[in-house]
């Protein structure tokens, strides 16, 4: 079964599973109760333990997993995600910064910043006069722009204490521990809103998707629309890593996942299914990293991993063999 609501009745059942199971389990009876009472430890979990840090998963997951959709449909290549071209740890790394050097500003203004610097970064280094470069260039590109800010976001720790340096090593490996309603709420409020902007350029997307030249026939400003989808997907990226850390893999992973599982066609439907995929994803992994080893809670960033580097390698082999790399 595939469609829609196979992609619903997924979502739906990781929520419940993901307030269900951890390290202590509920059962669905007790679980109800909490819901529909509002007292016991059902309430608990829902309230204040585990609901903020679901709501939050999915809300991040689903931004993450729009912006991959996005940028591979843009640039019409399945490599091209935030994650690989060095968006997300560019987030990533202006939030350290803020941290290290004890600016006070919104985590999600300065994870924006930290996004549109790395893309600009990007954009700097493959400018070619006269035509956009190649797609391959700016993943290459992208790959040492995030390999960078890794690498100064590690150093940048040492100017820290050592508790705030090992809180801040678990969520640059991307964590949704002590996740509260604001950082729900946060990634719902500003992920809606950008989610609404993206929907409005699905005309200049399809337009896009048919080549530069036809597009630029049909009357479209190619270079103003590139820019103008290029910035939003950034700044849903960084609004996902405002709350959960640069989560590695989700984004790479959810459009062709969320394809897969919905068979989705249009290009309104498949961003939708890549949303979908990526709140799956990061609500599985993080619930398989607070439930697999007893009294440990690893980041959610670790599962993502174990997932996304073997996708990653498959992917790369793949192209290579289709004559793309």
């Amino acid at each position: 079964m595939r469609g829609p609501v196979f992609m619903i009745c997924l979502l739906c059942g990781t929520v419940v599973a993901s307030l269900i199971f951890g390290q202590s389990s509920l059962s669905i009876a007790t679980l109800w109760e909490g819901m529909t009472t509002g007292t016991g430890p059902g309430a608990l979990m829902v309230n204040t333990i585990r609901g903020p840090r679901v709501v939050t998963a999915f809300g991040a997951g689903a931004v993450l997993g729009l912006s991959g959709a996005l940028f591979q449909a843009l640039f019409r290549n399945p490599l091209a995600a935030p994650d690989i071209m060095g968006f997300t740890s560019g987030a990533g790394l202006a939030i350290i910064i803020a941290v290290a050097f004890g600016i006070n500003a919104p985590m999600p203004l300065v994870a924006a910043i930290g996004g549109l610097v790395a893309a600009g970064c990007v954009a700097l280094i493959t400018h070619q006069k006269g035509h956009a470069p190649a797609p391959l260039t700016l993943i290459l590109v992208g790959l040492g722009v995030g390999f960078f800010s890794s690498a100064l976001s590690t150093f940048l720790l040492t100017l820290l204490a050592h508790n705030e340096a090992a809180e801040a090593q678990r969520w640059l490996t991307g964590s949704l521990a002590a996740r509260d309603w604001s950082h729900a709420t946060q990634v719902w409020i500003i992920g809606g809103v950008l989610t609404a902007v993206s929907f409005g350029q699905m005309r200049n997307l399809a337009a896009l998707e048919l080549g530069p030249d036809l597009a630029a026939g049909l009357g479209l400003r190619v270079g103003a629309a590139r820019w103008l989808l290029s910035g939003t997907a950034v700044l849903l990226a960084a609004t996902g890593v405002a709350v959960a850390g640069p989560v590695p893999f989700v984004a790479l992973m959810a459009g062709p996942m969320g394809i897969r599982m919905t068979g989705a066609q249009s290009l309104t439907g498949k961003m939708l299914s890549g949303a979908g995929a990526g709140a799956l994803v990061l609500m599985l992994a993080d619930l398989a990293a607070r439930a697999a080893l007893p009294g440990v809670q690893l980041p959610a960033g670790v599962m993502t991993g174990i997932l996304g580097a073997p996708y990653l390698l498959w992917r790369l082999s793949r192209e290579m063999k289709r004559g793309e790399l």
